[in-house]
């Protein structure tokens, strides 16, 4: 099966390159092009059952604002004719809410739809409040053309992740949620017989987990539903913890869950002293959250709740 992303580049080339040339030739030099956003097959995820909505034949177009202004009501146009089918593929079944994956967009206005600001953020307020999978989402999937480097550059900046103050207070938050929901609360809702609460728990801890080691690796964590698979490909303790979040949703004997959530806690906090994060001596990820926040140099951001990030 041909990859959606493959298949984009592919049909960008052979109809919209073409169409572009014909019909835009003063801006052809000025379009970037590329298919980024949400979608599996913007992360590589995608495979047959993800064909039955959103994906096919298709491709964004990202222009600055003067020359989406111009000519984009006109390049929507021009797309909506080109070859619904393309290489044994397609027409894209468009779901309700799957509009807006392909065609032509303003720049800022294309990440603003991720990021809710219509620039680059400036400051350290507008990075903390931008969550991981939307950062994801906009960085994610392959740029095939960008002429003017507009696109890019937004992109670049984006990629370089959060400001390490704001990193250094995400990684504080998850250490508090994941030593309450892992370390503290599952034990005592299992003990309790309260098995939607330990449930719960053990959901927030595996996800709080994830999200931790993406922090770590400086990399965005992307939507639920692949942010377990994604977790893999990580370089630090990636592999490792993809394995173990496994062990505990496939198994149904409490103590060995338990026990799995002690090993993962104790392999993060090793993780924490090798980045110089924390030298606390605790194995419980509570007693970390407070050392790593004291890191933080601006003082508003490191005066705040450590919980929350």
């Amino acid at each position: 099966m041909m990859k959606g992303l493959e298949l984009a580049e592919s049909y960008y080339l052979a109809c919209g390159v073409p169409m572009l040339k014909e019909k835009f030739a003063p801006y052809a030099d000025r379009i970037a092009a590329g298919l980024v956003g949400d979608g599996s097959e913007c992360l590589g995820f995608d495979d047959e059952i993800s064909q039955d909505h959103d994906w096919g034949p298709g491709f964004c177009l990202w222009l600055i604002e003067e020359d989406f202004q111009a000519i984009g009501n006109a390049l929507n146009d021009a797309l909506s004719k080109l070859p619904q089918t393309f290489g044994g593929y397609g027409p894209r079944q468009m779901s309700e809410w799957g509009t807006g994956r392909v065609g032509a967009f303003e720049i800022s206005r294309f990440y603003s739809n991720f990021i809710s600001v219509n620039c680059i953020p400036a400051d350290l307020n507008q990075w903390l409040f931008i969550p991981e999978d939307c950062l994801s989402a906009c960085t994610d999937g392959k740029v095939f053309h960008d002429p003017l480097g507009e696109f890019t550059r937004w992109r670049d900046a984006l990629l370089a992740f959060y400001p390490e103050d704001v990193r250094l207070k995400k990684i504080a938050s998850r250490c508090m949620t994941i030593a309450q929901s892992g370390q503290y609360n599952f034990k005592r809702c299992v003990q309790r017989k309260e098995y939607f609460a330990a449930q719960y728990a053990e959901t927030k801890f595996c996800a709080d987990v994830i999200s931790l080691i993406f922090l770590l690796n400086k990399r965005y964590t992307p939507f639920y539903k692949w942010m377990h698979r994604a977790l893999k490909e990580l370089p630090l303790l990636g592999e490792l913890i993809h394995a173990r979040i496994t062990d505990i949703v496939i198994s149904n004997d409490y103590e060995e869950k338990i026990s799995i959530v002690e090993d993962i806690c104790l392999r993060i906090i090793d993780e924490l002293r090798n980045q110089g994060l924390s030298d606390a001596e605790s194995s419980f990820l509570l007693d970390h959250g407070p050392q790593i926040q004291s890191k933080i140099k601006d003082k508003q951001l490191r005066e705040r709740n450590v919980w929350v990030g």
